[in-house]
């Protein structure tokens, strides 16, 4: 192999490892016996979630996954593989995948990581059934907001009974 060929490579790999520390998440998948058109739907889906799904050769995928600290995730890089990665929504690509994988069964999902941690594929299901950040946020709001709406209730409740008092 020419030295050229190696720099190149060695390159890629850098590329790749940037894109693992840069990741809040990575879902890895077998995309093999996806139609084209089904490929392009989940990429879709995916780009629309804020998620970029990459093929890449598992040689560089172990390289990288080394040098990122991600070495367990070694196990999953065999066969055709696809990696979706998140900069933002560390849960957007496990809802996407698993939603996708449901629908049809070509799709396998393999591993990954989500902030950090190695996940298996039962907590990547386990992950992707959670509510988005703003859902939850939606519902922390709502709880903190309830104790001062009861308390206006309550006010405005004895507001209107000293009126009714006074009219009499």
């Amino acid at each position: 192999m020419s030295e050229k060929a190696i720099a190149v490579k060695a390159q890629h790999v850098e590329s790749v490892v940037e894109k693992f520390n840069n990741a809040t998440s990575a879902i890895v998948v077998d995309y093999r016996g996806l139609t084209v058109e089904q490929v392009t739907d989940l990429r879709k889906q995916l780009r629309d979630a804020g998620v970029q799904m990459n093929v890449i050769k598992n040689k560089i995928l172990t390289r990288a996954a080394e040098k990122a600290g991600y070495g367990d995730l070694n196990d999953v890089f065999a066969g055709p593989t696809a990696v979706a990665f998140s900069n933002e929504d560390p849960i957007a690509p496990a809802k996407v995948l698993k939603k996708f994988a449901d629908s049809v069964d070509a799709l396998e999902i393999k591993g990954g990581y989500i902030e950090g941690n190695i996940v298996s594929i039962d907590e990547i299901n386990v992950y992707a059934t959670l509510p988005s950040r703003e859902e939850l946020l939606a519902t922390l709001a709502s709880q903190l907001q309830a104790p001062v709406r009861n308390v206006a209730y309550a006010i405005k409740a004895i507001v209107d009974k000293g009126d009714e008092g006074d009219a009499a």
